[in-house]
């Protein structure tokens, strides 16, 4: 659909200081006791996904269900389901939801339609335990790469390491400064087993004395007997013997720590909708059964197949011979025992990485100096799948007996099919056995619930919540960061209380560093009222909040989470914003501060007083900060923000004390300053909309007015975009101001959905 010019005005949105919100009755009152929780238990069928390859490896497109033949333990199963799903598209979660039994395409749990085109989930695990400082440079390359060129616009990702050493950065987010901190926070960490004997022995090399391996355990033996000539031979051996198990005992440490750490993360994403993409970056390491290795890789993709996760492994060492690196120090052995002996070392430190790959329908890439086509190949290649479903028999979901799942189309054997190879990890029978211990135990505290919400890996939607960040340097205050948080209330329960129908909720939050240190916290119990005069009326449909805080300069994240003690409720979101420093006089833009105006009937006006926000129309006044980042097809999109440290510009005033919190709309507008440069800047401003990474729109540069303004220290720009003409989906609104003085820009995203 062709989109008409849009009109941009500059116009003074009341709000200016303090990102106002719609009004919301609330007020403190004692806790009260939840209701107990109810469970809902559903049979689902299980589901699987499937990719199909030519020779050439392209997807194969077009077949049919009758085409597919599927077999759990060699038994023929009739396919119940079957569709073909594009990854991250709007459409995915309903067909996830339709395949596992469900009528539509709403997460359980959630009381809110499935966002719009929401893209990929693609995680990074980094074997820190088992990767070189060359391999570590790679890495970091390749993530480069993947931030700046391949994160979608929709696609949300994280960069996770087995050792943690990431930290708090490493958690999902769509924020490519988030990722660009985490991915620079990597360092190479030395974990390998070291031997401190000569000559010295690999964990290889211990691995296949425990073995019994004869030409490797009598190199060992007459080495350390040429050492020690007057030692027998069985005693020498069996100190070889001892030596070797000590390496082998750390070195199954160093894998079970991996193994157990890349579980925790496939589960965990469980909780997410869709299905998921995870990257395995290591050097390789050495599988042992005698301790478990083989049950850890089955638990892992157990999980990954009732996750809906896809493992691509990628062997960060590149193309190697298998031999002993040059820097390394190499026994003498003109034998040729420990060369025969390191024959399939290269091949055992990848089974680990192949045996995951192939088993979740993914692949390794192995061999390869440049790691990135490993990612791009991936994200190709998973782009699109089919979605194969069936109804297990009565036992198969309670045994946890890992089941053999084969997936052929009928009359083509040259094609290359890829999918989960088993299921039923018992995730099924843990779901079911913890349900039944928490309705057992009883309805949780509230307190526990917020505390729950508030710490867990992923945002809660039982109860919706949304949040928007907004950084204004204020003359009163300086920086400033300010939470405003939506929450949908329609689904409260109203009591009489003193004759009037009320409802309670609990809102608390945090402001969190880069390193996970709180900077600043709240803590609210609302009583919300109904201003209906209805005999039995309805709760408000949203109930909004904010808080503010004055902040320093860096990274952050902020955390919220609201309980409906009564129903035993809880919803959480989270989200970053870079804080910038303004003392380093680079030019700087505030937060996008946007509302909507959804009345058609609203009177074009003229362009307000910028300098007096006085003088501003009472129908742009009542613009609120549209919170949840939702906005209504027939509607306009309002946003300001403000240029600092535009050239000509003086120095701010210092800052006073900020309010900690607001509940209502009542505006705060910023004083102005009396002082002015000595002449005026020279700024243009830049707007673009953005979909799926592609310009949609671009409007041409024109100069930002600045001469009715006696506070040229913080320039107010504000415009209008009309949206009536844009498709439902999720957009970027891009706002660019130039300084044509300095030769220097500054820019701001919002990212916004249309319903």
């Amino acid at each position: 659909m062709r989109l008409r010019s849009l009109s941009l005005r500059i116009l003074f949105l009341a709000a200016a200081c303090w990102a106002c919100v719609a009004p919301a009755s609330a007020q403190e009152q004692a806790p009260s006791r939840q209701a107990q929780e109810v469970i809902r238990v559903n049979t689902a069928l299980v589901q699987t996904d499937v990719m199909v390859f030519d020779k050439q490896g392209r997807f194969v497109d077009g077949l049919k269900r009758e085409q597919f033949v599927l077999k759990i333990d060699g038994k023929p199963r009739e396919i119940s389901f079957f569709e073909r799903v594009v990854a991250g598209s709007r459409s995915e979660e309903a067909q996830l939801a339709a395949a596992r039994g469900g009528s539509n395409g709403v997460r359980p749990g959630s009381n809110g339609p499935v966002p719009l085109d929401r893209g990929r989930t693609v995680f990074f695990f980094i074997d820190d335990v088992h990767l070189s400082l060359g391999s570590l440079n790679q890495t970091r390359l390749l993530l480069k790469r993947f931030i700046d060129q391949q994160l979608g616009q929709n696609d949300e990702a994280a960069i996770t390491s087995c050792s943690g050493q990431i930290g708090f950065l490493q958690q999902l987010t769509d924020d490519k400064r988030v990722l660009q901190a985490a991915a620079d926070r990597l360092q190479a960490r030395t974990y390998s087993t070291k031997d401190s004997e000569r000559p010295v022995m690999t964990e290889y090399q211990a691995q296949l004395i425990e073995a019994e391996n004869e030409d490797v355990l009598t190199y060992f033996v007459d080495e350390f007997m040429r050492l020690n000539p007057n030692l027998p031979r069985n005693m020498a051996a069996t100190e070889v013997k001892g030596r070797a198990s000590q390496i082998v005992h750390q070195t199954d440490y160093l894998t079970a720590a991996t193994l157990n750490s890349f579980r925790t993360l496939v589960k965990n994403s469980a909780m997410l909708p869709g299905r998921k993409l995870v990257f395995l970056i290591s050097d390789g390491f050495l599988l042992n059964n005698r301790n478990g290795d083989n049950d850890r890789l089955n638990q892992i993709t157990a999980a990954a197949a009732a996750a809906g996760v896809v493992i691509y492994s990628i062997d960060a060492r590149g193309l190697t011979s298998g031999m002993p690196d040059a820097s390394s120090e190499i026994p003498f052995d003109p034998s040729g025992r420990l060369t025969r002996g390191a024959a399939g070392e290269l091949t055992a430190t990848q089974d680990g990485l192949n045996a995951l790959a192939a088993d979740t329908g993914g692949r390794a890439f192995l061999n390869s100096n440049d790691l990135s086509p490993a990612v791009t190949a991936a994200l190709k290649e998973t782009s699109a799948y089919y979605l194969l479903a069936w109804r297990p028999e009565n036992d198969e979901q309670r045994n946890q007996k890992s089941r053999r799942l084969e997936v052929n189309v009928s009359g083509r054997p040259d094609l290359a099919i890829r999918f989960h190879r088993g299921f039923g990890d018992g995730s099924v029978a843990e779901s079911a056995a913890q349900k039944k211990k928490e309705v057992e135990a009883g309805p949780k505290p509230g307190n526990e619930l917020m505390a729950e919400a508030l710490r867990a890996p992923y945002p809660k939607s039982d109860l919706p919540v949304s949040i928007s960040l907004n950084f204004l340097d204020v003359t009163q205050y300086g920086s400033t960061l300010t939470t405003s948080i939506k929450i949908a209330t329609k689904s409260l329960v109203l009591e009489n209380q003193d004759g009037q129908p009320v409802a309670a909720i609990d809102v608390a939050g945090g402001v969190y560093d880069d390193q996970g240190k709180p900077v600043s916290s709240f803590n609210k119990h609302l009583t919300i009222k109904s201003k209906s005069t209805e005999a039995k009326p309805p709760p408000p449909e949203n109930v909004y909040y904010s808080h503010f805080t004055t902040i320093k300069p860096g990274l952050y994240q902020v955390r919220v989470a609201a309980v409906d003690g009564k129903q035993g409720r809880a919803g959480s979101a989270v989200r970053w914003i870079e804080i910038p420093d303004l003392t380093s006089k680079a030019l700087t833009l505030s937060s996008l501060i946007v509302g909507e105006r959804k009345t058609e009937s609203e009177v074009e006006q003229p362009s307000a007083d910028a300098s007096d926000p006085s003088k501003s129309p009472e129908a742009i006044r009542q613009v609120f900060l549209n919170v949840d980042h939702r906005f209504a097809g027939s509607s306009h999109l309002r946003f300001l923000t403000f240029v600092y440290n535009a050239s000509g510009s003086s120095a701010g005033a210092g800052p006073a004390q900020p309010p900690s919190e607001q509940s209502t709309s009542d505006p705060v507008v910023p004083a102005s300053s009396t002082s002015a440069p000595a002449s005026p800047p020279d700024l243009a401003v830049q707007v673009q909309l953005f979909r799926d990474n592609e310009p949609i729109i671009t409007m041409p540069l024109h100069a930002i007015q600045v001469n009715a303004l006696s506070d040229l220290r913080r320039i107010p720009y504000a415009a209008e975009v009309n949206l009536e003409s844009l498709q439902s989906g999720r957009y970027v609104l891009l706002v660019t101001v130039i300084d044509r003085v300095a030769k220097a820009s500054a820019s701001q995203r919002f990212g916004f959905k249309v319903d």
